[in-house]
C-alpha cells in the first residue's frame, strides 16, 4: 500500500470513512522534528510490505491541520493512531520502530465487531470554535489551504505573514460549512480570512494589511520562543532535571532506566 500525504482535511475524511473496510494507520509528525522524518521512512518501508497491502498509510503534519489533531488528543509528535471500522483501536507514541512494526501486523490480521451504541453527543458548536481559535498562537481561518488560498484575500494574507516570518495554523473554512457560518456569527466578523492571537480576533487582511504597513504586526503576534530559551526553561523548571529515553516509570534504554534506579535508591 502506497504511503500518502494527508493535503486537506477531506483527504483525511476519506480515509477515515474507508477504514470501514480496512486498518488506516496515520502518522501525526512535524517536519521540524528529526524522530519524525525517520519514522516517516520507517512507515514507508512497512507500507511497501506486500503482507500490508491492504493497510492505508498517512501521515498528517500536526501544526497544520489541528482540527484532525484535537479530535485524537495529539499532544506531541511523533504519534501514531490505528484506525478500524471508524473507531480509534490503538496507538503508539514516540519513535519506536520495532512496537509500530508489531502493532501494524497485529491489527492489521485482526477483525473487530462493534457493538451498537447510542451516538456520541454532539458537541456545543460555541465549544467547537472556541476550540478551533484557541489551537494555535496565531490561527488563521480561511479559504483553502496556506499553500493553495481559494481566493484573493487569502493569497494576500499568506504572502504578508510569510513575509514577516509569522508561524500560524490554518483552517480551511471551504470543507466545514458550519464553522463557516458558526465563526461569523461568534465573532460578529462576516468576511474570511479572520486571524486570531491567543484565542483573541485581531481582524481580517485590511487590519492585517494596515497593521504590517504601520510596523505593529509583528508587535501583536506571539514571541517566538529560541531553542536557547525553551532549554533554559526546561533545565530550570526543578532542582534536578533528568532528560531520558522515555520516562520514570518506563525507562528506553538501559543508562535511563540504571539512572532511575540510582535516582529512586538515593531518594
Amino acid at each position: 500500500m502506497v504511503f500518502t500525504e494527508i493535503s486537506s482535511s477531506s483527504d483525511f475524511n476519506r480515509l477515515y470513512e474507508e477504514s470501514k473496510s480496512q486498518l488506516l494507520v496515520v502518522h501525526f509528525w512535524a517536519s521540524w522534528s528529526k524522530q519524525c522524518v525517520h519514522m516517516n521512512e520507517v512507515l514507508s518501508t512497512i507500507a511497501a510490505e506486500e503482507k500490508f497491502q491492504n493497510v492505508a498509510f498517512t501521515k498528517v503534519e500536526a501544526e497544520t491541520y489541528p482540527e484532525i489533531s484535537q479530535k485524537f488528543n495529539i499532544a506531541a509528535v511523533p504519534t501514531f493512531i490505528f484506525i478500524k471500522n471508524t473507531t480509534e483501536v490503538d496507538r503508539l507514541d514516540g519513535a519506536d520502530a520495532p512496537e509500530l512494526s508489531k502493532k501494524v501486523e497485529k491489527h492489521a490480521n485482526s477483525t473487530i465487531t462493534l457493538p451498537s451504541q447510542p451516538a456520541a453527543p454532539v458537541q456545543d458548536l460555541n465549544t467547537r470554535l472556541k476550540t478551533l481559535i484557541n489551537s494555535a498562537p496565531c490561527m488563521v481561518f480561511m479559504k483553502g489551504v496556506p499553500d493553495q488560498p481559494r481566493c484573493g484575500f487569502s493569497k494576500t494574507l499568506m504572502q504578508i505573514l510569510r513575509d514577516n516570518s509569522i508561524k500560524f495554523s490554518s483552517f480551511n473554512i471551504l470543507e466545514d460549512e458550519e464553522v463557516r457560518q458558526g465563526l461569523k456569527k461568534f465573532s460578529d466578523w462576516p468576511t474570511y480570512p479572520q486571524v486570531y492571537v491567543n484565542g483573541e480576533l485581531i481582524g481580517g487582511l485590511d487590519i492585517i494589511k494596515e497593521m504590517a504597513e504601520s510596523g505593529s504586526l509583528l508587535e501583536s503576534m506571539p514571541k517566538q520562543e529560541s531553542l536557547n530559551d525553551r532549554l533554559k526553561s526546561l533545565i530550570n523548571q526543578s532542582d534536578v532535571v533528568l532528560f531520558m529515553k522515555g520516562d520514570p516509570e518506563t525507562p528506553r534504554c538501559g543508562f535511563s532506566k540504571q539512572t532511575i534506579a540510582i535516582l529512586d535508591e538515593t531518594g
